[in-house]
């Protein structure tokens, strides 16, 4: 399970910003994973506890916001799903020439402080 060394960096990373805003206490933090991307966000979830830990970010609440797998089909521009189509194969035109929009993502969207 990489993913707790995944949140250890952004606890990491959430703490250096806040000690460079001078930020005392932070509430919550918002972090967005791509569909396809090598995170699982129920891990990521199991594990933040002990990540956090004696951290600024003890206290915190964490939302995951999942971002769709989507992926536009260069001959007739149909944005689709890959997940929901289970293919990068355009479900309209059966082209299989696509360019993935989004889905591989994992970034902090927001740290929420008082």
């Amino acid at each position: 399970m990489h993913e707790l060394g995944v949140v250890i960096e952004v606890v990491n990373i959430v703490e250096s910003f806040a000690k460079q805003n001078n930020l005392t206490k932070i509430d919550g933090l918002v972090i967005q994973i791509g569909e396809l991307s090598s995170m699982i966000p129920r891990y990521i979830e199991a594990c933040y506890p002990a990540a956090v830990d004696g951290t600024l970010l003890q206290d915190t609440k964490l939302k995951i916001e999942i971002l769709p797998g989507n992926a536009i089909c260069k001959r007739c521009n149909r944005v689709y799903n890959v997940l929901e189509n289970n293919s990068y194969t355009c479900p309209d035109c059966g082209n299989g020439d696509c360019e993935l929009l989004c889905g591989k993502e994992f970034m902090i969207k927001e740290i929420i402080a008082c």
